[in-house]
């Protein structure tokens, strides 16, 4: 046969035979192993690329088919196992070097084709990626650069040209739809055709023009995958190109555009829906930009070229005399080169040139500052010098007008742009997407700079003619010249420039605090942002450059500059308020002051002059006729009014976080503090005067426009028409002016009084005024109230009707008047004195403002400034509800009642969740309140509240439909005329009416009210009210009648029974109301003057009533929807009341035997067992809904097991107790077992899960089996002779332990069910020990015996091994089954002999192999992890003991290598590794004193250094980080003798632990907000917690805490952090700083870098000035 096929190669050389046959011969030849030809692969490849090359070169000519066909059948060639075997093995097959050409020539056209055969695309690209595949068939390109360099430009104009590509639906789709690689299932689907055009100078192919393939393409190449291997491929190339020059040159003429374009395109996000259409993953986008990345920088910026750059860059001062004799071997102008390829145009769409330009040329700066901006020695100044000229060549590329700038005399010759013809920016940069895309690069480029350290200020001072000064400065200049301050990148540009040096912005910071803090405009949120960060960086660099009075005088001109219009934005938003407040903190306080007297300053000169205008003179404008004067007079008094505002807000602000004068503050400071005060005082008095005046005007302006209508003028004046708008005018701006005195006033009075308590040296200025005024100071608080209360201050009549924030003030003077009262004890103890509180009182509480309150919900931000007419209802409820112990004794009934009706409503509105941003609302207030003791320490108040949620319950009750006569509703109906709700009460609780109707109701089932939806629902809101108040703050005649209230609503209301017929649905309200009712019964039996009910009705009546109601309402249908979680509520509800009060009957010993006899006889009564089985068994008859009557059952068995449970954990109180206790066990563990018995019958098993889950049942028989087990032993202990202990029911435990054992690791199973069934076979472990143990004893029958207890251990122990290991179960599910385990664990290891441990112990030894980790079966590891923890927790026999902690050592060292293995795999960290280190934490904790070899703990360290910390979600990184922070205690509290020697090693942990809480707690501008600051907030408090027990055992880390200092500073160097993680975190280190001796500090100061020592300098001084004061303050109290 091989002789038939020989000819072969003749017949495909031979001009007669023609193409269509060659092309069958050639695909026949290759696939068959009959044909015998020599170097079968290199002469059909060779015989292919010819025909190819030979029609493209129009030396040969076939048809289109046959062309197709060759592209094809070259393209199965280069894909085929039979090409690659042979060259895996060694064999040389290669492509001709014409082939390379032809291949980027068709490249080349499908680049430029407007549309292309999709079909020919995808072949081609096929093609390349076979060749690209092989070295071997590569190296056709890779043998010669410039080949790699043309197929990777041509390559990425093709995807800058497929991503450009507008996203097209319908039948018309982009070429790419073929560009994508099938996976393999989808090989053998035909592959779609389009039919389109091909270019009329291409003679391409086309599939219109082809019905049948030689052969269906399998898959097409991606084309974006095929660029990939192109960039890896040449990549390898460039590196190992020895020239760079000729690298440089080659890539800055024909890569770098293509190059930066198409990462433009693939990073910016208005082609995302491109990148989506086109199905490309992130990754691999993020594959081909690390490698453009890669190949720019290598390219671009070689060392080699360092000289060129210097050359070009450097001014020839600096760098002359370092130049070799040949001079620069590298480029001559590298820069130039690079700027005008990037700034030429025609390589992209004109619309993104600029976005192009100005994305790569911050790319380009940080490939610079990583090649060549780190240099050693003398050389890092001049690499630095270096970057800096680089971005000034840069930045100007930008066109932002820094075409001028000249750096130096020797620059400027050389140009500072590239881009000819550019010295003005384009016509498109002034449109705002322009300038925003400008300042983004300019905000990279600086924020590049400034995280490099480029900018040494020192240096360029003294060495460098401050030329980066004077270039930044140019660029500050030109943002203000060009401002944009709707622009966010703006501000941050502002901000950037203020951290490398607050010298930059200096002249212009008057521009700079009016564009970014006064006269902002733009209100939008992303502004908003980068403004007030901006603010904040300003306020913070001033403050740690002690300049702030520098900064204030600058603010204060700016605001009292003529403002442009009057709607300026607030002057302290939260964000600057907040840091104004730390800043002052940090400020010396005579600094404080100087603000202070500056403020005041601007207002007595700028200010005041402007609102005291003389009546006179005003008049004589209007004589003369100069009305348009009295308009401009009016509008200058309305402008100075809203500045004097703004600056009362300012100086506000700054006293109320000064920080306050004491005893310890020096004289000059007393001094200065009280000058202030005193000229504040003359300021407010001032300010007060206009008003009057003012007022006067208003009135002759009205009474003059009221002269001129009644004498019937027909044509009024124009001026005359304008005095009613003028009187407007008048009212606003004497409104703004009163607002701010009050503000003002209200300050100082704050401010002197906290003065004249904290320090002695300071007399008050109110004191010494009342002593000069009046003999008795007294009288002066007394008249002064009744001044406020005329709303009079210091002689000038505030308007009756005045502004919201106004009538605050009014309030909160009058409240600080009251505390001054309060406090003169002989004062306070007068009649009239008495009376006048109580008016104060009366006029801040406002009952009639309180009552007329708008009924939306308003928020509030907290600052006084920002009440006005929408926040003020919140605002005053916030006064009233944080004063209310002030005011509260001294408030009438009515006002009581006020406030506790504005409470009840508020949180009946169920807006309770805290306002936008933090803020306030008078539902959330009222709940702060309602949750806080405050409410129970005020009685009245307190029961003045009961009392109106009792109202309107019985309001409720009252309105539902009565289907009967109820006399509870009719008495408190003909009581209710005239009388309050607690005085009905109390009638209806003594004249016992509500109790008889609760029990006639329990006994007969029958229901008094019938609630409809809405009336259940606002019932249940009422009781969540409830739940909230605390028991103990209730008077016995409240709790007695709020608990029979309660007890009432359970036993006599019901839902409508026809609404629950139509929607069945919503018998889930039911339930949540009677779950809701049953918590809080059990709450108010907890209430410590429940006794009171008691001596209205038995602890046994109100179980009785409790359950029986509950039995009657579930076997009346009541409940039709059991599936939900509030069914299960309920069930858990009606066990919680039961247990309280079953518990509160033992302890207090309330006739035990007569209550718990009455409730136990009612539960094991015929009855009620009759009942039960009957519904049981209707429920395995009845179809329709078996589940609705046998709800009874779930009810009777929880009563059970929570009256037995509770009954056996009081065992052991008194042998009386005991007696009594253990004969209601056993009655009722006799009427458990039947019930349990009926409900697993086999005619049972219909019966729905919902009704009785597993769950719920295994809890049944697990009470069951202990409270038996508990009475047996109770029977024991009294009896003389000890009898053998037997389970009644023990068939019905062992049967129930084996379907445990089946079915707990068998499949996935609920959480609960798996939790009960752990804790029945602890149970039963227990039970059946006890009585087997027993049975030997008496009959001697150890072997069988202990064989049974040795095959029940081993089972439980497989199955809990097998549960660990279960797949199914997550990280919480496990965390969750732990004390389940724990306890099963220590019933069996707890009397355990030594074989049965040793098992344990070598279940244990298998499952700690670090084989099985790295085979990925990580689970059953995980498994003896958690079994080792778990075990270290529990007491077992003293050889068992001994034989853990023998070999403890060695399971340290298993889990040490598991850990490191564990490591290195990061997606293990929170399912292995962090309970690995808790498990060794266990150990070491456990093993103190045990574990003596201290090499083992430090083989833990050891470990925890290989933990990760990085890359981490928030939870994540904060169990890793507890993890690692509890062993660290655990060793230095429980092995404090390993200290000495591992104290390196246990620092150095603890050092991973700060330099990740620093990086993770960094400041990160725009997302500083959110629930994962909580988490590195609690890990900052961890770490100051080790901080101090590392000073506690100081003797360990004496030498090294200088080392500690020295780390902790050189990290904080690096980072921002945020104000409360840098709090807790300073607190720490101050108790390492109270380590350190003098020499430690000089040594210190001596050997940190500078940058460091300044960071240590500012922190040893504020060690010194709060830290180190306060404690020897405190030694001298030490004894």
């Amino acid at each position: 046969m091989a002789a038939i096929y020989s000819g072969i190669h003749l017949k495909l050389k031979s001009p007669q035979t023609p193409w269509e046959d060659k092309l069958k011969l050639a695909r026949f030849a290759w696939i068959s192993s009959q044909c015998l030809l020599p170097n079968k692969e290199q002469v059909l490849l060779d015989w292919c690329t010819h025909a190819l090359t030979g029609w493209y070169n129009q030396k040969v000519e076939f048809s289109q088919n046959v062309l197709e066909g060759l592209w094809c059948y070259l393209d199965d060639l280069l894909h085929s196992r039979k090409l690659h075997a042979p060259l895996k093995q060694g064999k040389t097959v290669s492509l001709r070097l014409n082939m390379a050409q032809l291949l980027l020539d068709r490249l080349q056209e499908c680049a430029r084709a407007a549309t292309g055969t999709p079909a020919y695309v995808s072949t081609l690209l096929s093609v390349y990626r076979g060749i690209l595949s092989s070295p071997a068939l590569s190296s056709v390109f890779t043998t010669k650069y410039e080949l790699m360099v043309d197929l990777l430009a041509k390559l990425c104009c093709l995807a800058c040209r497929e991503l450009q590509q507008p996203v097209l639906t319908g039948s018309c789709q982009p070429a790419t739809e073929f560009l994508q690689t099938q996976s393999a299932s989808d090989l053998d689907t035909p592959q779609t055709e389009l039919i389109t055009e091909s270019p009329p100078d291409h003679p391409l192919l086309d599939a219109e023009k082809s019905p049948s393939k030689p052969k269906e393409k399998r898959g097409s190449a991606n084309l974006f995958e095929v660029l990939l291997q192109v960039l890896s491929c040449y990549l390898s190339v460039q590196r190992q190109q020895a020239n760079p020059n000729r690298v440089f040159t080659l890539v800055t003429n024909q890569l770098i555009q293509p190059l930066v374009l198409l990462r433009h395109l693939l990073t910016s996000g208005e082609h995302a829906p491109s990148l989506t259409h086109l199905r490309l993953r992130q990754q691999l986008c993020r594959d081909i930009r690390v490698k453009i990345d890669f190949i720019l920088q290598l390219a671009l910026f070689p060392s080699e070229h360092l000289t060129s750059y210097k050359e070009e860059l450097l001014p020839s001062k600096e760098d002359s005399g370092k130049r070799g004799p040949g001079g620069a071997k590298g480029p001559l102008k590298p820069v130039i080169a690079i700027l005008s390829k990037l700034s030429a145009q025609g390589y992209c769409e004109p619309s993104l040139h600029y976005s192009v330009k100005s994305n790569a040329l911050s790319l380009l700066f940080k490939f610079f500052l990583e090649s060549y901006g780190k240099g050693r020695g003398e050389s890092e100044e001049e690499q630095k010098m270096l970057c800096f000229y680089f971005l000034t060549r840069l930045v100007p590329v930008l066109d932002v007008g820094l075409d001028g700038h000249s750096l130096s005399p020797a620059k400027a010759e050389q140009p500072v742009s590239v881009s000819a013809g550019q010295k003005s920016p384009p016509a498109s940069l002034c449109s705002p997407e322009s300038w925003s895309l400008a300042l983004l690069a300019v905000e990279s480029l600086l924020s590049q700079a400034l995280s490099a350290d480029i900018y040494n200020v020192a240096a360029d001072r003294i060495r460098h003619g401050e030329v980066q000064l004077n270039f930044y400065r140019a660029l500050g200049q030109m943002l203000f010249n060009q401002a944009q301050p709707s622009i966010p990148a703006w501000y941050r540009c502002l901000k950037v420039l203020l951290s490398l040096n607050h010298l930059i912005l200096e002249p212009d910071l008057d521009q700079l605090l009016s564009s970014a803090w006064v006269n902002a405009e733009c209100m939008e949120a992303r502004v908003q942002r980068a403004r007030q960060l901006t603010v904040c960086s300003l306020l913070q660099t001033y403050t740690k450059l002690r300049q702030l009075p520098r900064l204030f005088s600058e603010l204060l001109s700016v605001i009292c500059q003529p403002a442009l219009d009057n709607l300026r934005p607030p002057l302290l938003s939260e964000g600057v308020s907040t840091s104004l407040r730390t800043c002052l903190l940090d400020t010396p306080p005579s600094q404080g002051l100087e603000i202070s007297s500056l403020v005041l300053e601007s207002i007595r000169r700028y200010i005041l002059p402007d609102l005291v205008k003389e009546d006179g003179e005003a008049e004589k404008m209007e004589i003369d006729g100069g009305g348009d004067d009295e308009v401009n007079v009016d509008q200058e008094r309305d402008s100075a009014s809203l500045k004097l505002f703004s600056l009362s807000q300012l100086l506000h602000a700054v006293l109320f976080n000064l920080k306050t004068l004491d005893n310890a503050s020096p004289l000059p400071l007393v001094r200065q503090s009280r000058g202030l005060m005193e000229e504040m005082q003359r300021v407010v008095k001032d300010l007060l005067k206009p008003l009057s005046a003012g007022k006067k005007a208003v009135k002759t302006n009205k009474s003059s426009v009221q002269r001129t209508q009644r004498k019937g003028k027909k044509n009024l004046d124009h001026k005359e028409s304008q005095k009613v708008s003028d009187c407007e005018t008048r009212i606003m701006w004497e409104q703004k002016t009163q607002e701010a005195a009050l503000l003002l006033r209200y300050t100082w009075v704050e401010v002197d009084t906290l003065f004249h308590i904290h320090c002695s040296k300071y007399t008050s200025l109110d004191s010494a005024k009342a002593a000069a005024e009046s003999e008795i100071e007294d009288r002066a608080l007394q008249t002064r109230i009744e001044s406020l209360l005329s709303h009079r201050i210091e002689d000038s009549v505030i308007s009756s009707s005045c502004s919201p924030m106004s009538c605050l003030l009014l309030k909160l003077l009058t409240l600080q008047q009251m505390k001054k009262v309060l406090l003169d004890t002989p004062l306070f103890a007068e009649q009239s004195t008495t009376e006048l509180l109580n008016r104060a009182a009366q006029f801040i509480v406002a009952k009639e403002e309180l009552e007329a309150s708008v009924d939306g919900e308003q928020v509030w931000d907290g600052q006084i400034d920002s009440v006005n007419a929408s926040t003020y209802f919140v605002a005053h409820w916030y006064l009233v509800t944080s004063n209310l112990p002030l005011i509260a004794p001294h408030l009438s009934g009515e006002d009581a009642c006020c406030v506790a009706n504005v409470l009840v409503s508020s949180l009946l509105s169920r807006q309770t969740e805290r306002g936008k941003d933090g803020c306030l609302t008078v539902s959330l207030l009222s709940l702060q309140l309602l949750q806080s003791s405050t409410l129970a320490e005020l009685p009245s108040l307190f029961s003045t509240t009961m009392c109106s949620i009792m109202q309107r319950m019985f309001g409720v009750l009252v309105a539902a439909h009565a289907p009967k006569v109820c006399p509870t509703l009719l008495k408190f109906q003909e009581t209710g005329k005239g009388k309050g709700p607690s005085e009905i009460l109390s009638t209806l609780v003594k004249k016992e009416t509500i109790v008889e109707d609760i029990l006639v109701s329990s006994k007969t089932g029958e229901v008094s009210v019938l609630l409809a939806g809405t009336q259940t629902k606002e019932l249940v809101n009422l009781l969540q009210i409830l739940t909230n108040l605390n028991p103990d703050g209730m008077s016995s005649e409240d709790l007695s009648s709020i608990f029979l209230l309660l007890l009432f609503m359970l036993s006599s209301t019901s839902c409508q029974s026809d609404q629950m017929a139509a929607d069945p649905p919503d018998s889930g309200d039911d339930a949540l109301f009677l779950e809701k009712l049953l918590r809080i019964l059990a709450c108010l039996v907890e209430g410590k003057n429940f006794q009171g009910v008691l001596k209205l009705i038995h602890g046994g009546t109100v179980l009785q009533a409790a359950v029986s109601s509950l039995l009657w309402h579930s076997s009346s249908g009541r409940f039709c929807s059991t599936g939900s979680s509030d069914w299960l509520d309920l069930i858990k509800a009606v066990q919680g009341f039961i247990k309280s009060l079953v518990q509160l009957i033992i302890v207090r010993n309330s006739s035990v035997c007569l209550n718990l006899e009455q409730f136990a006889s009612f539960l094991t009564s015929k009855e009620v067992s009759s009942r039960q089985i009957v519904a049981a068994s209707s429920a395995a008859v009845s179809e329709a809904d078996p589940g609705s009557s046998a709800l009874s059952v779930p009810l009777l068995l929880a009563s059970l097991t929570s009256f037995s449970q509770t009954m056996t954990s009081n065992l052991g109180r008194s042998k009386p107790m005991d007696q009594t206790l253990t004969q209601m066990l056993k009655r009722t563990t006799a009427s458990l077992g039947p019930a349990v018995e009926s409900v697993l019958k086999p005619q049972t098993v219909g019966q729905p899960a919902s009704v009785l889950s597993q769950a719920f049942v295994v809890e049944v028989v697990t009470v069951m089996l202990r409270c038996e087990l508990s009475a047996l032993s109770a029977e024991d202990e009294n009896k003389q002779s000890s009898t053998q202990l037997t389970l009644s029911h023990s068939t019905l435990y062992w049967g129930f332990c084996q379907q445990i054992l089946k079915e707990i690791s068998s499949a996935p199973r609920p959480m609960d069910f798996l939790v009960s069934s752990l804790h029945f076979l602890s149970a039963f472990y227990k039970a059946v020990e006890r009585t087997g143990r027993e049975k030997e004893e008496e009959r001697g029958e150890e072997e069988k015996g202990g064989k049974q207890l040795d095959e029940l251990y081993i089972q439980i122990l497989q199955n809990v091994h097998r549960l660990l290991t279960a797949s199914w179960l997550s990280a919480t599910d496990l965390c969750e089954l732990e004390p389940a385990v724990q306890e099963l664990l220590r019933h069996l290891v707890e009397k355990s002999t030594t074989g049965q441990f040793n098992l344990l112990l070598l279940m244990i030894r298998e499952g700690l192999d670090t084989g099985k980790l790295r085979a990925g079966n990580y689970r059953e590891v995980l498994s003896a992890v958690i079994i080792i923890k778990l075990l270290s927790c529990c007491q077992s026999p003293e050889p068992c003991s001994k034989a853990l902690w023998l070999i403890a050592p060695q399971i340290i060292s298993a889990m040490v290598f598991l850990v490191r293995a564990s490591s290195q795999d990061v997606s293990l960290t929170l399912p292995f590794t962090i309970p690995a280190v808790m498990s060794m934490t266990s150990l070491l904790r456990q093993g103190e004193g045990l574990i003596t070899n201290p090499h083992h703990v430090i083989l833990v360290l050891g470990a925890l250094q290989s933990v990760p910390l990085d890359h981490l979600t928030p939870l994540v990184y904060q169990s890793a980080f507890l993890a690692v922070h509890e062993a660290l205690f655990a060793i230095i509290q429980c092995h404090t003798q390993v200290m000495l020697n591992a104290a390196p090693s246990f620092l150095n942990v603890f050092y991973r632990l700060v330099a990740s809480i620093m990086h993770e707690g960094r400041q990160r501008g725009d997302s500083d907000t959110g629930p994962e600051i909580e988490v590195y907030l609690q890990c900052s408090r961890l770490i100051e917690r080790m901080y101090s027990h590392i000073a506690a055992v100081a003797e360990s880390f004496t030498t090294l805490s200088a080392f500690m200092v020295a780390e902790y500073v050189t990290e904080l160097q690096k980072v921002t952090l945020r104000p409360d993680i840098k709090l807790h975190l300073t607190e720490g280190i101050y108790q390492i700083l109270d380590l350190c001796m003098e020499q430690d500090i000089k040594f210190l100061t001596a050997g940190l870098q500078m940058g460091v020592r300044e960071v240590f300098n500012e922190l040893y001084g504020s060690y010194t000035h709060y830290h180190k004061a306060q404690r020897q303050g405190e030694d001298k109290f030490t004894v």
